[in-house]
């Protein structure tokens, strides 16, 4: 693993105030919408799913957060807070090999990471799985958090992606990290979990650059199948259409400007075009 060789600077995320990259506060929105239970949540794990993507702005989640304590929806509560930090590696070959793959639409793909879960203190390197019928799985293994950025020196994690990927750690080396704030929901029948991301910020470990989405949110809806879905409903009413979109692929394209990464640059333009704004690189 190249890890080494690249001598990024870790961000040190007792220096960030998420809330900064905010611009709207989301604390007495979530305060309607009773809590949940790490505990509880292990019943709703959907490791193998199927995964609807969603593109709004803080102002229009305001009330869509409303309309979710309305419908019963629960939000999952990680040492009494509500909006958990989550600070993600995504790893790739040299030519990034899984960032073509997603741009060159092979319907079987993979991806590979490690994420922290910064108010529970705990780390997994993580492998995503897409099938050709649209169902991703996620298979993981719990690592220290200093290896979040190289886990090669770790002998389990190592065997654990050559057994589960098809990759093997020396093919791969850190390429870009993701910073955000999440908020987790668990409709009333425990079927479906939502996760909302805020404040998406994006460095590229190999080419130093970075970005954030300013007031831009993610939200994908994670189901074991088509069911009916309140969200959706909720959704529709506020005008949020499904969208294909991907962090890790709209950051290396808003970051790497060597990667081929064409069709993707409409997906960025559909960002702005949300936010109002156009995405500002340093």
């Amino acid at each position: 693993m190249a890890a080494r060789a690249l001598a990024a600077v870790p961000v040190d995320l007792e220096d960030i105030d998420m809330a900064a990259f905010r611009h709207i506060s989301l604390v007495a929105p979530l305060e309607g919408i009773a809590p949940i239970s790490l505990e509880e949540m292990d019943a709703i794990k959907l490791m193998n799913r199927v995964d609807t993507k969603y593109l709004t702005d803080e102002a229009h989640l305001v009330d869509i957060l409303a309309d979710a304590a309305r419908a019963g929806y629960r939000a999952l509560e990680t040492e009494g807070e509500k909006i958990s930090v989550y600070d993600s590696v995504y790893f790739d070959t040299a030519g990034l090999k899984m960032f073509r793959d997603h741009h060159n639409r092979r319907l079987k793909r993979q991806k590979v990471r490690t994420r922290s879960y910064v108010a529970s203190g705990t780390a997994f390197l993580e492998i995503k799985r897409k099938n050709n019928k649209g169902r991703t799985s996620k298979k993981r293994i719990g690592i220290p958090v200093g290896e979040l950025q190289d886990f090669s020196g770790d002998d389990a994690a190592c065997d654990y992606l050559s057994r589960k990927s098809w990759f093997t750690v020396d093919e791969l080396s850190p390429a870009l990290e993701t910073i955000f704030s999440r908020i987790t929901l668990v409709n009333p029948a425990k079927t479906e979990r939502l996760t909302i991301d805020t404040g998406l910020q994006f460095r590229n470990l190999r080419t130093g650059r970075e970005c954030t989405l300013r007031d831009a949110v993610i939200i994908e809806l994670k189901q074991d199948g088509h069911a009916d879905s309140p969200m959706k409903r909720i959704l529709l009413d506020h005008r949020v259409k499904p969208v294909r979109i991907s962090k890790y692929c709209i950051a290396v394209t808003l970051t790497e400007p060597a990667a081929r990464s064409g069709r993707f640059k409409a997906k960025v333009r559909q960002i702005e075009k949300t936010i109002n704004h156009k995405i500002d690189i340093q």
